[in-house]
């Protein structure tokens, strides 16, 4: 792998290609990865892009289904190093990532913007202390104790009340809300 510019570490939006089906595999490897290495600084965040789309409108069959807006591409935040690039490209999965030959090429500003990945939340409807109740994912309808904010307002930590203890949960900014 060619040395990247350590001298001005940027952090950019990066295209890793991936087996057809692995998109969701890769991400939460990656994810571990992270967590395990205490790589924040390098990987910021993972995702794969989704549209939901009504199934069977109108009849008693109807569903949300989720629909992967780019299959087979995982969209990565990171500060591009030789650390970096070999993390991704090492994840089970990966095939490698878009650009020429083997040299990323991070997306631009307006395809950022395009795809709609950079969603700036100014503002949230709780701070810490408040109760919330969870509305997505597989802990939807459970209730909790918004504990942390990350600095960019997409993450938190909400202390939730599951079976009769009190468990830490990390969950995106947008799938709680206030209960008044």
């Amino acid at each position: 792998m060619s040395d990247f510019n350590e001298a001005s570490p940027e952090v950019r939006w990066y295209v890793a290609h991936t087996y057809s089906g692995y998109e969701n595999k890769v991400k939460a490897n990656l994810e571990k990865i992270i967590e395990n290495r205490g790589l924040h600084h390098l990987i910021k965040d993972i995702r794969i892009p989704v549209e939901i789309a009504i199934e069977n409108e109108g009849t008693e069959n109807e569903k949300e289904v989720e629909s992967k807006v780019f299959p087979s591409y995982v969209l990565v935040k990171m500060i591009m190093s030789d650390e970096s690039w070999h993390i991704v490209r090492n994840i089970r999965g990966v095939t490698g990532f878009v650009g020429p030959g083997s040299k990323p090429v991070p997306l631009t500003d307006e395809e950022v913007a395009a795809i709609g990945i950079e969603v700036r939340v100014t503002e949230l409807p709780y701070s810490i202390g408040d109760s919330v109740k969870i509305t997505g994912g597989p802990l939807a309808g459970f209730v909790g104790v918004v504990e942390e904010i990350s600095d960019d307002k997409k993450k938190i930590k909400v202390m939730a009340s599951m079976f009769g203890r009190e468990t830490p949960v990390e969950l995106d900014s947008d799938s709680v809300e206030l209960i008044k």
